[in-house]
């Protein structure tokens, strides 16, 4: 087994690939906030490859973490130990699996340690796009409105302190107000997160964390800088202890901080950047004029089936997707959701057969090395369930379709947030988003449709009644039982 670094990279297994591009001569044009896993499998294992293309080794990556816990602390170890290197594992559905060295992130600061690095970097001339993966909770939403939310904690802070910023809105503002003072042109805003219009969205968050500081900064923000929006997939598991060793001795390198994926990938960008943007259509990405299609047919049909078996999977005492999927129950539950339930409301983008990309995502849940744990799906879904559920519940109240199917799975996040399976077994649900207050109200019937995650649901008497039923009869008969007797009664017609 060797340690991974710049020095052993020659003394590496065969069948392990390293890079060939000269990592001497890369500069960071791109500053991420928030080096999770899947930034890590996705958009540095795309850059990855476009570094080999002359003519870019300016577009390198600076990692940027920003939350101050135990796992951004061992990134902050890990990564100068490691020269900024990792392996990635990807695992094909036909068995085949490659491991590589992934070398376009060439810096990686903390910024709770030392905000000022991070904003000295936004701000450079070399910084010509700041992206980000800082997950759907991270956007500081109102779940009813949509407006970014001034009035939270985190946000007040940042506003009475801006050279001070903790979040990666506090941080982009500062960057281009620092800019805009030194006259340096602005960088293009790109974010990579699982969020509908996530360009807008990002847009508006940045304009109104702006507005608040100084009006004339939002004016400059809104004509100079571009919030192209994108669509990312790749589905990339969490790595447990266990799992790193595993991968580890697979490929016989020593990696504090190894990525697992699947092989499949895709990346959907807006062609619209204000300071220049690598070619990335050179490796696989596609440049469009709109995301718009793309992003529905992914978050409505794979996001939205990855809660529709998770919460019942989970509840049912199972681990994984693989598990999920294969599992007959869950597995129909998720074919007619997406055949019944999305497919006929959604257009499909140009040359795209929705049948077939159903097809596909079975196929990639499916996958038995991923190992893509319930747990990981299951979690944050007070900011999920409203992004990936909401709107094809809405549309099936709105045409009077059966919306049974999502009832069901609604009946098992409030299950969920008690914390035990049907065989009584306990876990700790993940919900970052949602505080004590949020919590508590999911523990009673009469408060449970007040949590803010119901609020993008058009839910009638009738609707909460039925997800109480469906809730209760699980309590009683087990998740399977009751999922036995929708998928039965909608077979019948009933």
């Amino acid at each position: 087994m060797i340690a991974l670094s710049t020095a052993t990279l020659p003394a590496l297994p065969s069948s392990v690939e390293t890079f060939s591009y000269d990592r001497d001569a890369l500069t960071a044009g791109i500053v991420h906030l928030s080096v999770g896993n899947f930034h890590r499998a996705h958009q540095l294992w795309y850059m990855d490859k476009l570094l080999h293309e002359p003519g870019n080794s300016h577009w390198a990556f600076c990692g940027v973490g920003l939350i101050d816990d135990a796992t951004e602390r061992l990134k902050l170890e890990a990564f100068p130990a490691q020269n900024d290197l990792y392996t990635l594992t990807r695992y094909a559905p036909d068995g085949k699996t490659r491991h590589q060295v992934i070398g376009s992130m060439i810096a990686y600061l903390f910024a709770p340690a030392d905000p000022e690095a991070v904003l000295t970097r936004i701000a450079a001339p070399a910084t010509r796009i700041v992206s980000m993966t800082i997950t759907e909770g991270g956007y500081n939403q109102d779940h009813a409105t949509g407006a970014y939310r001034l009035e939270a904690p985190l946000t007040q802070r940042e506003l009475a302190d801006p050279a001070r910023p903790e979040s990666a809105f506090g941080f982009i503002v500062e960057g281009l107000r620092r800019r805009r003072e030194a006259g340096i042109a602005p960088f293009t805003v790109l974010s990579c997160d699982n969020l509908r219009d996530n360009g807008v969205v990002t847009r508006r968050s940045v304009l109104t964390h702006a507005e608040a500081l100084d009006p004339d900064l939002a004016a400059w923000i809104a004509q100079e800088v571009s919030f192209p929006s994108s669509m990312v997939d790749r589905i990339t598991p969490a790595v447990l202890k266990e799992d790193a060793e595993r991968v580890n001795a697979e490929c016989g390198v020593i990696d504090q901080l190894p990525v697992i994926s699947e092989e499949f990938a895709q990346w959907v960008i807006e062609d619209h950047f204000v300071n220049g943007r690598p070619e990335l259509e050179k490796v696989g990405a596609q440049l469009v004029p709109d995301v718009h299609p793309y992003e529905l047919a992914k978050v409505r049909m794979l996001n939205a089936s990855h809660s529709m078996l998770a919460y019942p999977g989970q509840l049912a005492g199972l681990d994984t997707v693989r598990d999920a999927i294969t599992d007959p129950g869950i597995h129909a539950l998720v074919d007619r959701f997406m055949t019944l339930d999305v497919i006929p409301h959604l257009t499909a983008p140009a040359g795209m057969s929705l049948p077939d990309y159903r097809d596909l995502i079975v196929a990639r849940f499916s996958n038995p090395a991923v190992g893509d744990r319930l747990a990981r799906i299951t979690g944050d879904g007070g900011s999920k369930l409203p992004v990936f559920l909401a709107p094809t519940w809405n549309v099936l109240v709105e045409k009077g379709a059966d919306i049974q199917r999502i009832a069901l799975v609604l009946a098992c996040f409030i299950r969920y947030l008690h914390g035990r399976t049907d065989a009584g077994a306990r876990f700790e649900p993940f919900e970052p988003a949602m505080g004590d207050a949020q919590r508590e109200r999911a523990l009673s019937w009469e408060s449970v449709f007040s949590m803010t995650v119901f609020e993008s649901f058009s839910l009638s008497e009738a609707h909460r009644s039925l997800i109480r039923e469906m809730a209760e009869r699980m309590e009683q008969k087990g998740t399977p039982a009751v999922l036995a007797e929708l998928l039965a009664a909608t077979d019948s017609g009933n």
